[in-house]
Parts: structure tokens; C-alpha cells; sequence
């Protein structure tokens, strides 16, 4: 009896696994022109950074990801956007349960633990590169703004870049990869690194992105989206009609005004990410409360006082609470 139960268990294991690593069944990514395409269909990135860290902590932790993926659902989003691997398989099941994708980035030197610097980042994406929860691959968020990271020459990250892209592609067929960077990168970048099929941009000029597009279709004929755009619900000082203070009338009406802003540009970009999902109270201080403050690489475009109070930035609070802008991204996601 204990060899049949242990045969039953054995078997169910592999289904389970095949279930979820079926080679015929991966949905194939790629682009086409300025397009994003699932499987041949055009998918358009209507995301959210997300990065959950309880109050209290300073580690991600997915405890409250069935509730998460729930309040995603309302809101429309259909991919999000994580900062650093995630290596949960229940948690990627369940991602793709709810019919959400989501992009994987890799940090530069994350102290051996799937990052570029180790190598180990290709070791999850063979891990990985079956599930159907991942859209694609993101290398490095905004390191354009770092060149002390790399010895002080950014071109060093550049040359990992490109040569991380191509062992990617190497070992992954069905998925492009990505890079997120800080504002617009030059055609010197761009040239450089011809293994990125799909550039991400972190993009703050205020409520109003539309120029990034017009200029990145004078300088390339690739996929972009915008891997961070936004505003915080905390005003530092009063400004354009605005009271000092928590704010999120100004968060709700900037996001209003960004999302329309890339959506009348949809046949030049490929979507975008609003950052952030959940407040961050790890981010500029004391992690047991919401402090005011933090500093952000070229963020004077933060609206609508040019400061980017870090800890602000969710469309819902650190209790989960439903800020003003969640209502927006859900009316403008489900229009």
C-alpha cells in the first residue's frame, strides 16, 4: 500500500509539472515593428509596479498576494512589474490563474542572488522560462543614473547589458528582453546594445510624458513602454492649486492625465507600468510609520511639486486601502 500511495504521489507531481512547464502549451513573445505580440496578438502593458513590503519591514513579502491580484483584477491591470525575481512558484501560479503577466528584472550585483554580476540570472531563467506568468525579461532599472555602481563608466554596464541580453536570448526563444531606463537613452545606447528587443522607460516630466514618444520615434523603430511613470499623494508645498500635504486629489489627477497621455500615443509605445502599487514605509525612514521625504535620480518632474515623497506612491495605502488614483487606473484600464 505505501508503494502505491508513493506511486500516486510521484505521478501527481508530474502532472502538476507538466501542467505548468508544458512546452507545447508556452505562450510565445515577441515584437513587430513597434508592437508587443502574445502569441501573435498584439498585447498592450496596462501594469503597476508592485513590491509589497509590510509596514514594519524592509523585505518584499507576497503573504497578502491573493488579495492583491483581486484588487489588480478590479482595477484592470494586466501585467505587473517586480524588482527582483520572483522565486515562489505558487506565487507565479498564481499570477497566471488570474490571467495577469509579469515581467522578471534583474538586478546588476544583488549579492549573488539571480543577478547579472554572478551570472546566477540565467540559472532562473531556465528555471523559469516555461511558466507562462512571465511576459519577458528586464535587465537593470534606471543604472543609466549610476555610473559609480560601475566603476565609474556607465559604458561597463552598457557592455554587461548587451552581452546578458544575448545569453538570454541564448537560452530563451519565446520571450524578448527588456531594459529599464532612466528617461531616454541616446543613439549612442541604443546602438550599443542591439540584443535589447523592447526598451523600457522610467519616465517623470510631469503629467504630461507625450513628448518621450515623439522623440523616441525619431530615434528608433523598437517596442518602448513606460516601466515607471506617476506621482505620490503627498504635496511638500502648495502649489498649482494643490494644498501642502497629503494630496490625493494631485496624485489622482496627475495619473488621470499621464495614462490618457500614453494611451493617445498607444501606436508608438506598448503600455505602462504606474508605480507603485503599495505604499513604501521602508523606503525614506522609520519603517513602522509613513515618513515625508526621499530622493529620487531626476525626479523635479515629480508633479506636482517636483519632490518625490517616497513613501507615497501606491494607489493604496499601506493597509490596503483604496487611494482616489485607484479609481482612475480603473476607469481608464477598463475603458
Amino acid at each position: 500500500m505505501k508503494i502505491i500511495n508513493l506511486i500516486i504521489v510521484f505521478i501527481s507531481i508530474l502532472f502538476v509539472g507538466s501542467a505548468t512547464y508544458n512546452s507545447s502549451e508556452i505562450d510565445v513573445v515577441s515584437t513587430s515593428k513597434r508592437q508587443l505580440l502574445v502569441n501573435n496578438v498584439p498585447y498592450y502593458i496596462k501594469g503597476i509596479c508592485y513590491h509589497p513590503v509590510p509596514k514594519g519591514s524592509t523585505k518584499r513579502n507576497f503573504s497578502n498576494i491573493d488579495q492583491d491580484l483581486k484588487l489588480m483584477q478590479e482595477a484592470g491591470i494586466n501585467t505587473i512589474r517586480v524588482y527582483e525575481p520572483i522565486d515562489q512558484i505558487e506565487v507565479l501560479n498564481k499570477i497566471e490563474q488570474v490571467g495577469i503577466k509579469v515581467i522578471i528584472s534583474f538586478g546588476f550585483n544583488q549579492d549573488g542572488f539571480y543577478d547579472i554580476f554572478s551570472g546566477t540570472f540565467i540559472d532562473y531563467i531556465n528555471k523559469y522560462k516555461n511558466h507562462n506568468a512571465i511576459l519577458f525579461w528586464e535587465l537593470g532599472n534606471e543604472y543609466n543614473y549610476h555610473p559609480e555602481w560601475f566603476d565609474g563608466d556607465i559604458n561597463n554596464w552598457y557592455n554587461a547589458l548587451n552581452e546578458s541580453a544575448l545569453l538570454i536570448k541564448e537560452n530563451d526563444k519565446n520571450r524578448p528582453v527588456a531594459t529599464a531606463h532612466g528617461e531616454l537613452p541616446n543613439s549612442e545606447v541604443l546602438n550599443s546594445n542591439p540584443n535589447i528587443d523592447i526598451w523600457g522607460l522610467n519616465v517623470y516630466r510631469w503629467d504630461e510624458p507625450s513628448s518621450i514618444f515623439k522623440e523616441w520615434k525619431s530615434l528608433s523603430d523598437k517596442p518602448v513602454y513606460l516601466s515607471e511613470a506617476g506621482s505620490d499623494s503627498y504635496m511638500t508645498i502648495e502649489k498649482d492649486g494643490y494644498l501642502q500635504g497629503e494630496n490625493q486629489k494631485a496624485q489622482a489627477d496627475a495619473n488621470s492625465k499621464i495614462i490618457d497621455a500614453v494611451f493617445e500615443n498607444s501606436e508608438i509605445n506598448s503600455g505602462l507600468f504606474v508605480f507603485s502599487f503599495l505604499d513604501g514605509l521602508w523606503k525614506a525612514g522609520n519603517p513602522d510609520k509613513q515618513d515625508v521625504g526621499g530622493w529620487a535620480p531626476n525626479s523635479v518632474g515629480v508633479p506636482y511639486d517636483g519632490a518625490p515623497n517616497e513613501e507615497y506612491w501606491g494607489i493604496l495605502d499601506i493597509d490596503r486601502n483604496k487611494k482616489e488614483t485607484f479609481n482612475v487606473l480603473k476607469e481608464k484600464f477598463k475603458s
